[in-house]
């Protein structure tokens, strides 16, 4: 990644932003806002997303807050994506990989994503999503009746 400005973010930048929007809260012991994400199109435009720890138990993950953002917006292709933690024992920032649910939205939201979305994965380090999903094509048929 460059760090020429008219070449866009770095990893870290993008890293940094996902950050800012931390913010954990509890209601109703349920924590809010304790994992952010930074959804990034082709063309530049960011948007942010936190994690909702939701009663029902299937929780909402950053990613997918950020998506939904893009989608409300009219957006669907994702050139990056990251999502960050801070550990509340240490103050330590982590960036965390897509969990497979995220990871299958992600590649569901436009049929670019899963070959065209960088995941980053650290400030030096990202994936494209196809090589975080293993066995993503769909499977032949059997030769064999049963």
């Amino acid at each position: 990644m460059s760090s020429d400005p008219a070449a866009g973010p770095t990893h870290a930048d993008l890293i940094r932003e996902a950050a800012a929007y931390l913010n954990p809260v509890e209601i109703s012991g349920r924590l809010f806002g304790n994992g952010a994400a930074i959804a990034e199109t082709p063309d530049g435009r960011h948007f942010p997303g936190v994690c909702i720890d939701t009663p029902c138990g299937t929780g909402f993950c950053a990613e997918a807050a950020a998506i939904a953002a893009m989608v409300t917006a009219g957006e669907q292709r994702i050139a990056r994506i990251v999502a960050v933690w801070r550990d509340p024992s240490t103050e330590r920032l982590h960036v965390l990989p897509p969990c497979g649910r995220c990871r299958l939205f992600i590649s569901q939201v436009h049929a670019d994503n899963l070959h065209r979305t960088r995941v980053i994965l650290g400030d030096q380090e990202a994936a494209v999503l196809a090589d975080l999903i293993p066995r993503h094509e769909w499977p032949s048929p059997l030769d064999s009746p049963f």
